[in-house]
Order: structure tokens, then C-alpha cells, then sequence
């Protein structure tokens, strides 16, 4: 959408002079607020996580993905940065990194998940002996 506002012609309804601004690198922990429409409405719905990658700088075409764990289940969510949908973009903590692209964090979250699923059948045999013990004591 181009709308010639007297010198200036504006490309998006975005100020992207603010968004370039903001400086998202990867290793960021965000917090992405962005609308959502619903039955005639619109609503902002919040996505928190880790920024494993910024591509193409400032062009229009620019995007950042990030990803968070939820339930046990990654999502990665590739956001453009000069989208109308997002309202705003909060920077929560900043990480000292050593690459450019984290996509080695999807791994290590698998292994992660692994370790937690070994330990968790430990507990659910725990679980099963404390309520059978229960059991025995009420009947």
C-alpha cells in the first residue's frame, strides 16, 4: 500500500524507521505482541521465546524466527519485522552469542526432552506405588 504523504511516500502503515531501530539479534528473548482478528475483532496475542535467526537486515523483506517450548513441544513462529499484524516487539533479555543462526538450540532441546522423559517414568512408578499403598489402606 503506497500513500504519498507530501514528499514522503509511505510503503507500509508501520513506522520502520522505529522497527529498524529496535535491534534484534539472535539469542534475544522476545516477546512478539501481535494482532489477531476474530469474528470482527481484533485481539493481541503474545509470543515469547528465543530469536534463533535475523535474515536480510532492513529490507522490507526482513524477518526474525522464534522459537519457544510449549507443553513440551517447540514452535517456531517466522515473523516478518515490518508486518501491520505486529503491534509491538519487546526485547525481555539479551544473550551473548556466538553465531549468527541458533538452529543448534532444536537439538539440544531434544536431548533436553529426552533427559526429562527418562526421569519422568521414575516418577510415574513412584506415582503408581503411592497410590496403591493408598488403595490398600482405604479397602
Amino acid at each position: 500500500m503506497k500513500v504519498k504523504i507530501g514528499p514522503k511516500i509511505v510503503i507500509s502503515p508501520v513506522n520502520v524507521e522505529e522497527r529498524k531501530k529496535t535491534g534484534i539479534t539472535s539469542g534475544d528473548t522476545v516477546r512478539v505482541w501481535q494482532k489477531i482478528q476474530e469474528k470482527g475483532k481484533t485481539r493481541l496475542q503474545a509470543f515469547e521465546g528465543i530469536v534463533l535467526a535475523r535474515k536480510h537486515g532492513t529490507e522490507p523483506g526482513a524477518t526474525f524466527t522464534v522459537r519457544k517450548v510449549s507443553e513440551g513441544v517447540g514452535v517456531e513462529k517466522i515473523f516478518p519485522l515490518f508486518s501491520p499484524t505486529i503491534d509491538k516487539i519487546e526485547i525481555i533479555k539479551r544473550t551473548k552469542v556466538r553465531r549468527a543462526k541458533l538452529y543448534h538450540i532444536r537439538n539440544k532441546a531434544v536431548k533436553d526432552i529426552k533427559r526429562q522423559m527418562r526421569k519422568s517414568f521414575v516418577v510415574n512408578e513412584v506415582a503408581v506405588e503411592i497410590s496403591d499403598k493408598t488403595a490398600e489402606e482405604e479397602g
